[in-house]
């Protein structure tokens, strides 16, 4: 009777002490990036997501082209996500996420990633300025985009994130940011000059610590890709950006399939 008490007894310990090592390791399971591979992703925002500049871009997305050489195809190709939607759309202001690419959102949606801002602050306006009029005009087109960027745009990006936060409450989002365009002093023997190229890089700066900041306001992530495309900017002779591409303008100013998959790609891994 003592043996099969003690047996009884070790036997309810082992299942107890194994039903708990699995809750704990389901528990860590459930906290580690790797299983936002078992849930649904989305991935919102404007052209660097979409993957303009890349190539190899769907057919059936139209005038948003959307590359299958971008961050989110090549991350969603890796970790096979249980969904994924992708709505990137080149030329997307924060106004056109909120009215065009949320609809897959909802409580089943695990990861978010997305790029917004730079349209709406008008880079696209600013480099062909500074391309094609003087310096003294590049440079206060730059600084009406920096008063934007400060005033107006942190209300817009509020906008954006309380609305995806609204409809997936559940999910991890990863607010992935812009590269430098330039290497001062690099290879470039002409073009702009490198007072204008130092100031389109600080407005770049600034867009970038502006939706760091907001992203974090809403304990988003934020993925700095500054670091990667560092010595790979317009001018630093191994660039993972397009310069002017008179032949196809659309590109200008983008990553190449390299900057998605060595620039943005690790950062959105990591992030996410």
């Amino acid at each position: 009777m003592r043996r099969f008490r003690l047996a009884a007894y070790v036997t309810s310990f082992l299942f107890a002490t194994t039903a708990a090592l699995t809750g704990a390791g389901a528990a860590q399971a459930a906290d580690t990036p790797t299983t936002l591979a078992a849930t649904g992703y989305v991935a919102l925002g404007d052209s660097y997501s979409s993957g303009v500049g890349a190539g190899s871009y769907d057919s059936t997305s139209g005038d948003c082209k959307r590359s299958t050489k971008a961050y989110p195809a090549l991350w969603a190709a890796a970790h096979s996500p249980s969904s994924f939607n992708f709505k990137a759309c080149s030329g997307a202001r924060t106004g056109d996420v909120l009215a065009n690419q949320l609809g897959p959102l909802g409580s089943g949606t695990g990861l978010v990633s997305i790029s917004v801002g730079g349209n709406d602050a008008g880079f696209a306006d600013v480099m062909t300025t500074c391309v094609l009029y003087s310096e003294s005009t590049c440079l206060s087109r730059i600084n009406e985009a920096r008063a934007y960027v400060t005033s107006t745009l942190p209300g817009k990006l509020g906008q954006v994130y309380s609305a995806i936060s609204a409809k997936a409450p559940a999910a991890h989002v990863v607010v992935l940011g812009y590269p430098r365009f330039y290497k001062i002093g690099g290879s470039c023997l002409a073009g702009l000059s490198d007072t204008e190229r130092s100031a389109i890089n600080s407005a770049a700066d600034l867009l970038n610590s502006t939706t760091a900041k907001r992203a974090a306001d809403y304990g988003f992530t934020f993925g700095d890709v500054t670091t990667t495309f560092s010595g790979h900017e317009i001018c630093s002779g191994s660039s993972w950006l397009h310069s002017v591409n008179w032949t196809n303008i659309g590109e200008s100013y983008h990553p190449t399939a390299t900057g998605q998959a060595s620039g943005y790609l690790p950062v959105f891994t990591s992030a996410a």
